[in-house]
């Protein structure tokens, strides 16, 4: 399905176009190239496109494949999951993509990563281990509930064994990572 097959072909070009802001702007901050302004201007570009979503929510549900398409679907999440300033709409947009991943109208990979990260905006232990951060000492897991049986909760939503989703998540940070004085960042997940 391409962005003009999807019900709206508008938003979908909105929420990708912001997903990719976003997502430009997420690596440069990652790298530790951005200064004070920038910065604050990124802040508050993940606001409107926070607020964007949630009137996006409100008026049509979770933008799933159907409405969107599945890129703009996955630039949804992407907002969505990058809306740590807000975790109750976090855990709002957490509900209705589970919802949409019940209806077969979203990834349930998607959802397993926004309910981890919604989790550990509100301070509890993720339950996937799709949530990393970037430390002194490297990538790291955020809190992991019940760590010894974690394997067996992601292959339930399709995600691959933690070991290998660390060692990947490290190769793709070591090649394109920031420096070492790098401040401790939270990272999005850990996929496949």
């Amino acid at each position: 399905m391409t962005i003009d097959e999807a019900q709206r072909p508008d938003l979908a070009r909105e929420l990708i176009a912001r997903a990719e802001q976003s997502a430009a702007h997420r690596a440069k901050r990652v790298r530790d190239q951005l200064d004070a302004v920038q910065l604050g201007h990124g802040r508050h570009t993940q606001h409107v496109n926070t607020a964007v979503l949630r009137r996006i929510l409100a008026e049509h549900d979770w933008p799933g494949h159907r409405l969107v398409g599945p890129a703009a679907a996955r630039a949804a999440w992407s907002i969505a999951l990058h809306s740590d300033d807000d975790p109750a709409f976090q855990r709002a947009a957490a509900i209705l993509l589970e919802r949409a991943v019940e209806a077969g109208d979203a990834p349930v990979q998607h959802w397993a990563h926004l309910h981890d990260r919604a989790l550990i905006t509100n301070g509890r232990e993720q339950e996937y281990g799709t949530q990393l951060r970037l430390s002194a000492d490297g990538i790291e897991l955020c809190p992991l509930r019940a760590p010894e049986s974690v394997d067996a909760r992601r292959a339930t939503v399709g995600l691959p064994q933690i070991a290998d989703a660390l060692q990947k998540a490290r190769h793709r940070y070591m090649s394109n990572g920031p420096s070492e004085e790098s401040p401790t960042v939270v990272l999005a997940g850990v996929a496949a």
